[in-house]
């Protein structure tokens, strides 16, 4: 197992009392396809977790790999004007979350940022996050995720 993946493993199991099923696919599952094709699952199942600027801080969107977050939505939510969302930068990624982007978990981030959970991912039994790098990823159900990570159900979706 990759080191980053085992940490994520580890931290979860730590920090939450949560065992992860690390699968690790050295092709990559960089985007929603890529990943739901090496799971064989439906590229809806995918929770990808999006880190973007949202005025002054960064937040997190887990969003549906079949759907594209609205930066409208999340800018309803933080009270904010849509021009101040945008994506975070990579380097902002890694500093304040701890992992680089393509491995962002929907959890055990460095610091406690906003989640929000697209309303979607709810509709599956199963669904599959990163685990810490562009080719590990690992499956919970979404009550789990939301739990977890202490997000908030959102419609956050164009």
């Amino acid at each position: 197992m990759h080191d980053r993946a085992k940490e994520f493993a580890d931290r979860a199991s730590r920090e939450y009392d949560f065992e992860v099923d690390v699968h690790e696919f050295p092709e990559g599952t960089k985007t929603a396809k890529d990943a739901a094709d090496a799971i064989g699952c439906d590229v809806a199942q995918i929770a990808s977790s999006i880190a973007m600027r949202a005025g002054d801080s960064l937040v997190v969107v887990v969003t549906s790999g079949a759907n594209r977050v609205s930066e409208a939505e999340v800018a309803d939510r933080r009270g904010i004007a849509e021009s101040d969302v945008s994506m975070a930068d990579a380097a902002e990624i890694k500093s304040v979350l701890g992992w680089s982007i393509g491995g962002v978990p929907p959890f055990c981030h460095d610091a406690e940022v906003p989640v929000y959970v697209d309303e979607t991912l709810t509709e599956f039994e199963t669904v599959w996050a990163a685990a810490g790098t562009p080719e590990a990823v690992f499956p919970l159900d979404p009550e789990t995720l939301v739990e977890l990570s202490g997000g908030e159900v959102a419609d956050v979706a164009e």
